[in-house]
């Protein structure tokens, strides 16, 4: 797995591991609702969080911080939204701030990194999340870079869930998360053999607990896919 330096990775990103979550307060912008609700915290692209009708404040929750595809907006990730209902889960859904993608596939980690951060401390001012289950997660760009900060962040995050990657390139290597990837036997975007067939194999290889699914299909994630990956992360 190419990894840039620690030096470079800190003075593009001030460090994946110090922006999300470590420390420090925000004020929330409202009050938490059930349902789906704005982040506002951007203008132009800002973001999703979804809370689960079952939620209450007095019970720590677990959450996962899931990332849309290319050319997306975290509303797109909101075919997640029912298995996280039924399954008693909040959903933290950014925007990338480039339209057309995460800041790593185009230059290196930056700017998206800060804002996951400030969207996580909102998030945790706002409601009661269970810090012990995390995950991170994402569909084709968003699984990249999933896969690709989650294993920088497995100290923070305790499961990745990559649907459909294309890329693994972390930074920094931290803890040892469990893994949850899945593909399209048919995708033509990332191509299965030279992507997840590739990935797995290598992170086997390295100590990780990795769960492998296939699946007829292409590029999208089945339902059944999602709701397999958002239990296995719940158990």
């Amino acid at each position: 797995m190419p990894m840039m330096t620690r030096r470079t990775f800190l003075a593009a990103g001030g460090g994946v591991v110090a922006a999300l979550g470590y420390g420090g307060t925000a004020a929330a912008a409202d009050p938490v609702r059930i349902g789906q609700q704005p982040l506002k915290l951007g203008s132009d692209r800002d973001g999703v969080l979804f809370v689960p009708k079952g939620y209450t404040p007095e019970v720590a929750t677990p959450l996962v911080l899931m990332f849309h595809g290319a050319g997306g907006t975290g509303l797109g990730v909101s075919y997640t939204f029912e298995v996280a209902d039924d399954l008693g889960i909040l959903v933290l859904a950014p925007d990338s701030r480039d339209e057309a993608t995460w800041d790593f596939l185009v230059h290196g980690y930056g700017e998206d990194v800060e804002f996951i951060g400030l969207a996580l401390k909102d998030t945790y001012a706002r409601c009661n999340v269970d810090r012990k289950r995390m995950a991170i997660a994402g569909h084709s760009d968003g699984a990249s870079y999933a896969l690709s900060l989650g294993i920088g962040t497995g100290d923070t995050f305790g499961k990745i869930m990559a649907f459909s990657p294309g890329v693994m390139r972390p930074a920094e290597v931290h803890g040892k998360p469990k893994i949850f990837i899945s593909h399209g036997l048919s995708d033509p975007i990332m191509p299965i053999d030279v992507t997840s067939r590739t990935f797995v194999p290598r992170l086997k290889k390295l100590g990780y607990d990795v769960t492998y699914r296939e699946y007829e299909g292409r590029h999208g994630v089945t339902p059944a896919i999602v709701r397999e990956g958002f239990e296995w992360f719940r158990n």
